[in-house]
């Protein structure tokens, strides 16, 4: 038994004694929060009397794979949490080895010969698309704002064609795509409602409008603007928020993900953070009301 295994047994251990000091978190490491980050830190210092940092649990206890082993006077003071005198003591414990192989475990040759021939298929695959298409007569469709005439941001609005009901990515550029006399065309983004274009329907088609989501209009707006209006916010968020919304952060350097509730959500939005203002809304999905019902956002 090496030691990285040992360490994700005591991964597994410092996360069942947190849900026993706080009986309310049922999740795992995926889905710990920044509060759960601090609740922990406030807990080894209650019971250890040493202090570890947000970034240390952010780098070797949230991810789900550890390529190598953190300093053993970190080890000490996390394995003295779970009761034991230090790392040491901790490594000549029962391990379940099952739980361990199951974390550890890594695809065979063969799947990544697999996943390389997959991959190399597609790649062709594209290819000879992309060479079909520039075959064929292809007609300039320039995107709008439905009620101005500002540009779409190839950033945050994505366009596919359909065929054999496959979705393959076509560049916006200047607000303008080029796409097949017969294409069917479908727009995508956060910020408007999903637009679908059947050219062989309406093949004189060389403008199209979007309409704007208004409600992830106003989300981006708290995001990136100073109003300080707190009580105006929280009531604006109580109206476009669905009561069951989901919010997912993508954190920066592969460090996992948040998961919010709405009053977790709106209480991050009401206060403008320099924080705030880095994050980035890339999906949002709405109920038949238009109320968001889910968001994921990743930090610029």
């Amino acid at each position: 038994m090496t030691d990285i295994n040992v360490f994700y047994e005591l991964k597994k251990c410092v996360l069942e004694h947190y849900k026993k000091r706080y009986p309310y978190f049922e999740g795992s490491w995926k889905n710990f929060t920044s509060q759960d980050i601090l609740n922990l830190i406030d807990d080894v210092q209650l019971q250890t009397k040493n202090s570890v940092s947000e970034k240390w649990i952010y780098t070797h206890l949230k991810p789900e794979t550890n390529e190598k082993l953190p300093r053993k006077d970190m080890l000490d003071i996390f394995s003295q949490y779970l009761g034991t005198s230090g790392w040491d003591e901790f490594k000549f414990q029962p391990i379940d080895n099952a739980d361990v192989e199951k974390q550890l475990k890594k695809p065979t040759k063969n799947k990544k010969y697999i996943v390389f021939g997959f991959v190399t298929v597609v790649i062709f695959g594209l290819a000879f698309w992309k060479i079909r298409v520039k075959k064929e007569q292809l007609q300039t469709i320039r995107l709008e704002e439905k009620f101005s005439n500002d540009s779409i941001s190839s950033s945050s609005t994505k366009v596919y064609v359909v065929k054999d009901n496959i979705e393959n990515e076509v560049v916006l550029k200047d607000s303008k795509i080029e796409v097949g006399k017969n294409a069917q065309v479908v727009i995508k983004s956060p910020f408007y409602k999903e637009k679908k274009i059947d050219l062989t329907q309406t093949p004189n088609v060389n403008k199209v409008s979007l309409q704007p989501n208004d409600y992830t209009n106003i989300l981006q707006g708290f995001i990136k603007s100073d109003i300080k209006d707190w009580q105006t916010r929280k009531e604006q968020l109580q109206k476009i928020l669905h009561d069951n919304v989901e919010v997912i952060v993508m954190l920066k350097n592969n460090l996992g993900a948040e998961y919010f509730n709405k009053n977790e959500f709106s209480q991050k939005l009401i206060i403008p953070t320099p924080s705030l203002k880095k994050m980035k809304i890339v999906e949002v999905t709405n109920d038949s009301n238009n109320q968001i019902t889910f968001i994921r956002i990743i930090q610029e």
